[in-house]
């Protein structure tokens, strides 16, 4: 229990809105909080942004637009960190509906992130009357913001010096403080009100995320779900928020006032039975969660494995989903919002630390996913289970980015391996493969802000070029196998047997996260999109449709990771066609307002278009922004070559036509990559004539009339950059 009551918390500055219930999805209005000032206003949401931007993420891009300009940085007072929900989110019939967007400039990348989150925070802030918040300035002490839903209260405080600052303590000491007014909260008390915080690792490093918690009253415990991907957590640390504190109590099943309950409902329990009956036949998500994947991705060399050198290792047994789902406290209902029988949320109680500041402290690991698994396993050649899960726990309770974490530090340690790295530089740390203790020892410097903690916090791209000019490193080499793209670190599927799956990953506004397009299966597997105009169809069609879970407050899982038991009857099954359908009847339901296949697509397509207008804004979104590393590509080194010799030299002969017999590895990995970025060229010219940009990957003032974001300040930014202006 918190050592923390309210009357502990200096109070700084208090502002009242009245409640507003919320009408077929949306509020109409937005919360601005400025912590500078200290101020909360007020701010209407027209028609003709609801149209346009529809919610979530798009709300968001428009409102980070507005209050930004092209030369404003991630850590000027102007830029913005906005949670926003979208219509559908808070529903509590149909499984994944309790997202968040988040989206703020990124010290990764310097452009836009936007990140999907669960947790109660933002469904909470939402029955308020609110389609989304702005956080924006700088505060002059360390400060909480308290958001109070039910009594339509916004306060700020000073944040108590001896608070806790690492998340699964702060969190926790949070919610107990604001779960009521008066005397000892209850369970009841306590699902009430729900955190926003960034540990101690988001003070010194970019790759600083978000958690978002929920309340666990089986476990009497905090859980928390992250904002992980670009730094967001980094932005928050940086304006001195400690925390966002939201509370509403009184969920129930129509807070979103469809329009159509029984429709809503009847949608849900399609899907609610299909879990049931379908999901132990399937991905097993409610035993093992996204971890399922683990020997899929070895057994199809996949697997991120040293760096993404290589793709499987006899070792991967080891973490597969079997070991996770003998870990995972089973038979609890673990979604990250109520009414979500996917329940994929899952966690490793009483979990025993070895390292660190709370070493010897049973605590309870969320996780880990898929993501989390792949980065902080195979990828550092770590296959002890215990190590991936003590990485994991300080990964989120320190705030950093479990997939940004895992991708940088199985740089350093390929680095190790090839001598550019010793004990002189990482301040006496071994970094050999599989070594987690090193690598939670990167960890922990990190967060209390020690040397080499904190320069490898700043990610790959900032690290090869700097061991080029301080360590003299071949410049090259470290471009080559630093897996980033914009300045993101890449997430953990291996891309060099995909063309598709590079355009997936590098061919996206934020950098290479797999949200936008997995076109692994449907490439490498299945050869279903063999020519570059096959590809460039799935590189429109998946970024746009996956896009609109963003805009609406919706979880993916549901739609591909549970299907249909006919699905395969469908001739493009990888959609899931019935679950599409399931999507557009959700919408329409809970709107009133007609959507179809088409109309979906459309929605996204206006918001994708305008977050690339918003990168070139930035002066980025040129096309030299969208390669890949070469390690992303194909094989770097003549190791890595030999590892799938028979491979590549059939490929040489059939695809390249060339004969491979006679010649050095050396001179067939120059052969390979050679055709490869070819390859890579010719499919960025095919993408971007199916998006409707410019060869330079500007969207052109055409394309952006035809789909209704041919706003006159988007206009003007494009219409800059095709004149060479800009």
């Amino acid at each position: 229990m918190s050592a923390f009551d309210k009357k502990d918390f200096k109070l700084l500055a208090e502002y009242k809105f009245e409640p507003k219930a919320v009408h077929r999805g949306y509020a109409m209005r937005s919360l601005h909080v400025d912590v500078g000032t200290k101020k909360a206003t007020q701010k209407s949401v027209s028609e003709d942004m609801k149209k346009r931007f529809t919610g979530g993420k798009g709300f968001g891009l428009k409102l980070l637009w507005d209050a930004t300009k092209p030369s404003t940085t991630w850590n000027d007072p102007e830029n913005e960190i906005v949670i926003a929900m979208g219509p559908i989110c808070g529903n509590t019939n149909y499984p994944g509906s309790g997202k968040s967007l988040v989206v703020s400039l990124s010290p990764m990348t310097g452009v836009p992130i936007d990140s999907n989150v669960g947790g109660y925070f933002g469904p909470y802030l939402k029955f308020g009357g609110w389609d989304a918040l702005e956080i924006q300035g700088k505060a002059a002490v360390e400060t909480i913001v308290f958001i109070d839903s039910n009594a339509g209260i916004v306060r700020f405080y000073e944040a108590p010096a001896a608070l806790q600052q690492d998340t699964h303590l702060l969190a926790e000491e949070l919610t107990h403080a604001f779960a009521t007014d008066e005397g000892t909260p209850d369970a009841k008390d306590l699902q009430s009100v729900s955190v926003v915080s960034a540990g101690r690792g988001a003070d010194h490093s970019p790759m600083g995320l978000l958690n978002f918690s929920l309340y666990d009253k089986r476990r009497q415990g905090i859980r928390v779900k992250q904002a992980g991907r670009g730094g967001i957590g980094r932005v928050l640390r940086d304006k001195k928020i400690r925390a966002l504190v939201c509370r509403f109590s009184g969920v129930h099943q129509n807070l979103n006032d469809a329009a159509d309950p029984a429709a809503v409902q009847r949608i849900g329990l399609k899907l609610h039975r299909e879990i049931i009956v379908n999901d132990d036949k399937q991905c097993k998500m409610r035993k093992q969660g996204t971890a399922h994947l683990m020997e899929v991705m070895n057994d199809y060399d996949l697997l991120p494995t040293k760096n993404h050198k290589y793709g499987q290792d006899p070792k991967g047994p080891e973490i597969a989903s079997w070991v996770w789902e003998k870990l995972f406290s089973q038979k609890l209902p673990d979604g990250c919002w109520y009414g979500c029988t996917m329940a994929c949320a899952h966690a490793v109680d009483h979990f025993l630390l070895e390292t660190g500041p709370y070493k010897g402290t049973k605590v309870c690991v969320d996780g880990p996913e898929y993501e989390s698994a792949a980065g902080l396993g195979s990828n550092l050649y770590v296959y002890d289970p215990h190590g991936i899960l003590e990485l994991n726990f300080y990964c989120d309770t320190y705030g950093i980015d479990t997939i940004s974490f895992g991708t940088m530090c199985s740089f350093l340690m390929e680095c190790w391996e090839h001598g550019v790295l010793n004990k002189d530089r990482t301040d006496g740390i071994d970094l050999s493969w599989g070594n987690w203790q090193g690598a939670v020892q990167v960890l922990h410097d990190m967060a209390d802000g020690k040397r080499f903690g904190v320069l490898a916090g700043k990610g790959v791209k900032f690290l090869a070029e700097y061991f080029a000019k301080e360590y003299g490193a071949d410049a090259q080499f470290m471009k080559d196998i630093a897996l980033h793209g914009k300045g993101l670190e890449q997430s953990e599927y291996i891309s060099k047997e995909s063309l598709a799956q590079q355009g997936g990953y590098y061919l996206t506004n934020k950098g290479p996260q797999h949200d936008e397009a997995w076109l692994i299966f449907m490439d490498m597997v299945n050869n279903r999109i063999p020519s570059f105009e096959n590809k460039a169809e799935a590189l429109h069609y998946f970024p746009m449709f996956r896009t609109w879970f963003g805009l609406q407050g919706l979880c993916k899982l549901p739609w591909n990771d549970v299907e249909p038991a006919d699905n395969a009857k469908h001739p493009e099954p990888n959609k899931v066609p019935e679950h599409v359908q399931n999507y557009y009847e959700l919408y329409s339901a809970i709107t009133g307002e007609s959507l179809d296949w088409d109309g979906l697509i459309r929605q996204s397509e206006r918001v994708y278009n305008f977050q690339r207008a918003f990168n070139v804004r930035q002066g980025r979104g040129q096309r030299k922004d969208d390669y890949p590393p070469y390690r992303a590509m194909g094989p770097v080194l003549e190791d890595e070559y030999l590892a799938r010799e028979e491979r590549y030299d059939k490929q040489m002969k059939e695809k390249i036509g060339i004969d491979p017999a006679g010649k050095s590895v050396a001179e067939k990995v120059r052969i390979t990559r050679e055709f490869r970025l070819k390859q890579y060229d010719s499919l960025i010219d095919a993408v971007f004539k199916r998006r409707g940009w410019t060869g330079d990957g500007c969207p052109t003032p055409e394309h952006l009339k035809a789909i209704g974001m041919d706003l006159p300040e988007v206009l003007e930014v494009v219409n800059a950059r095709i004149a060479g202006r800009a």
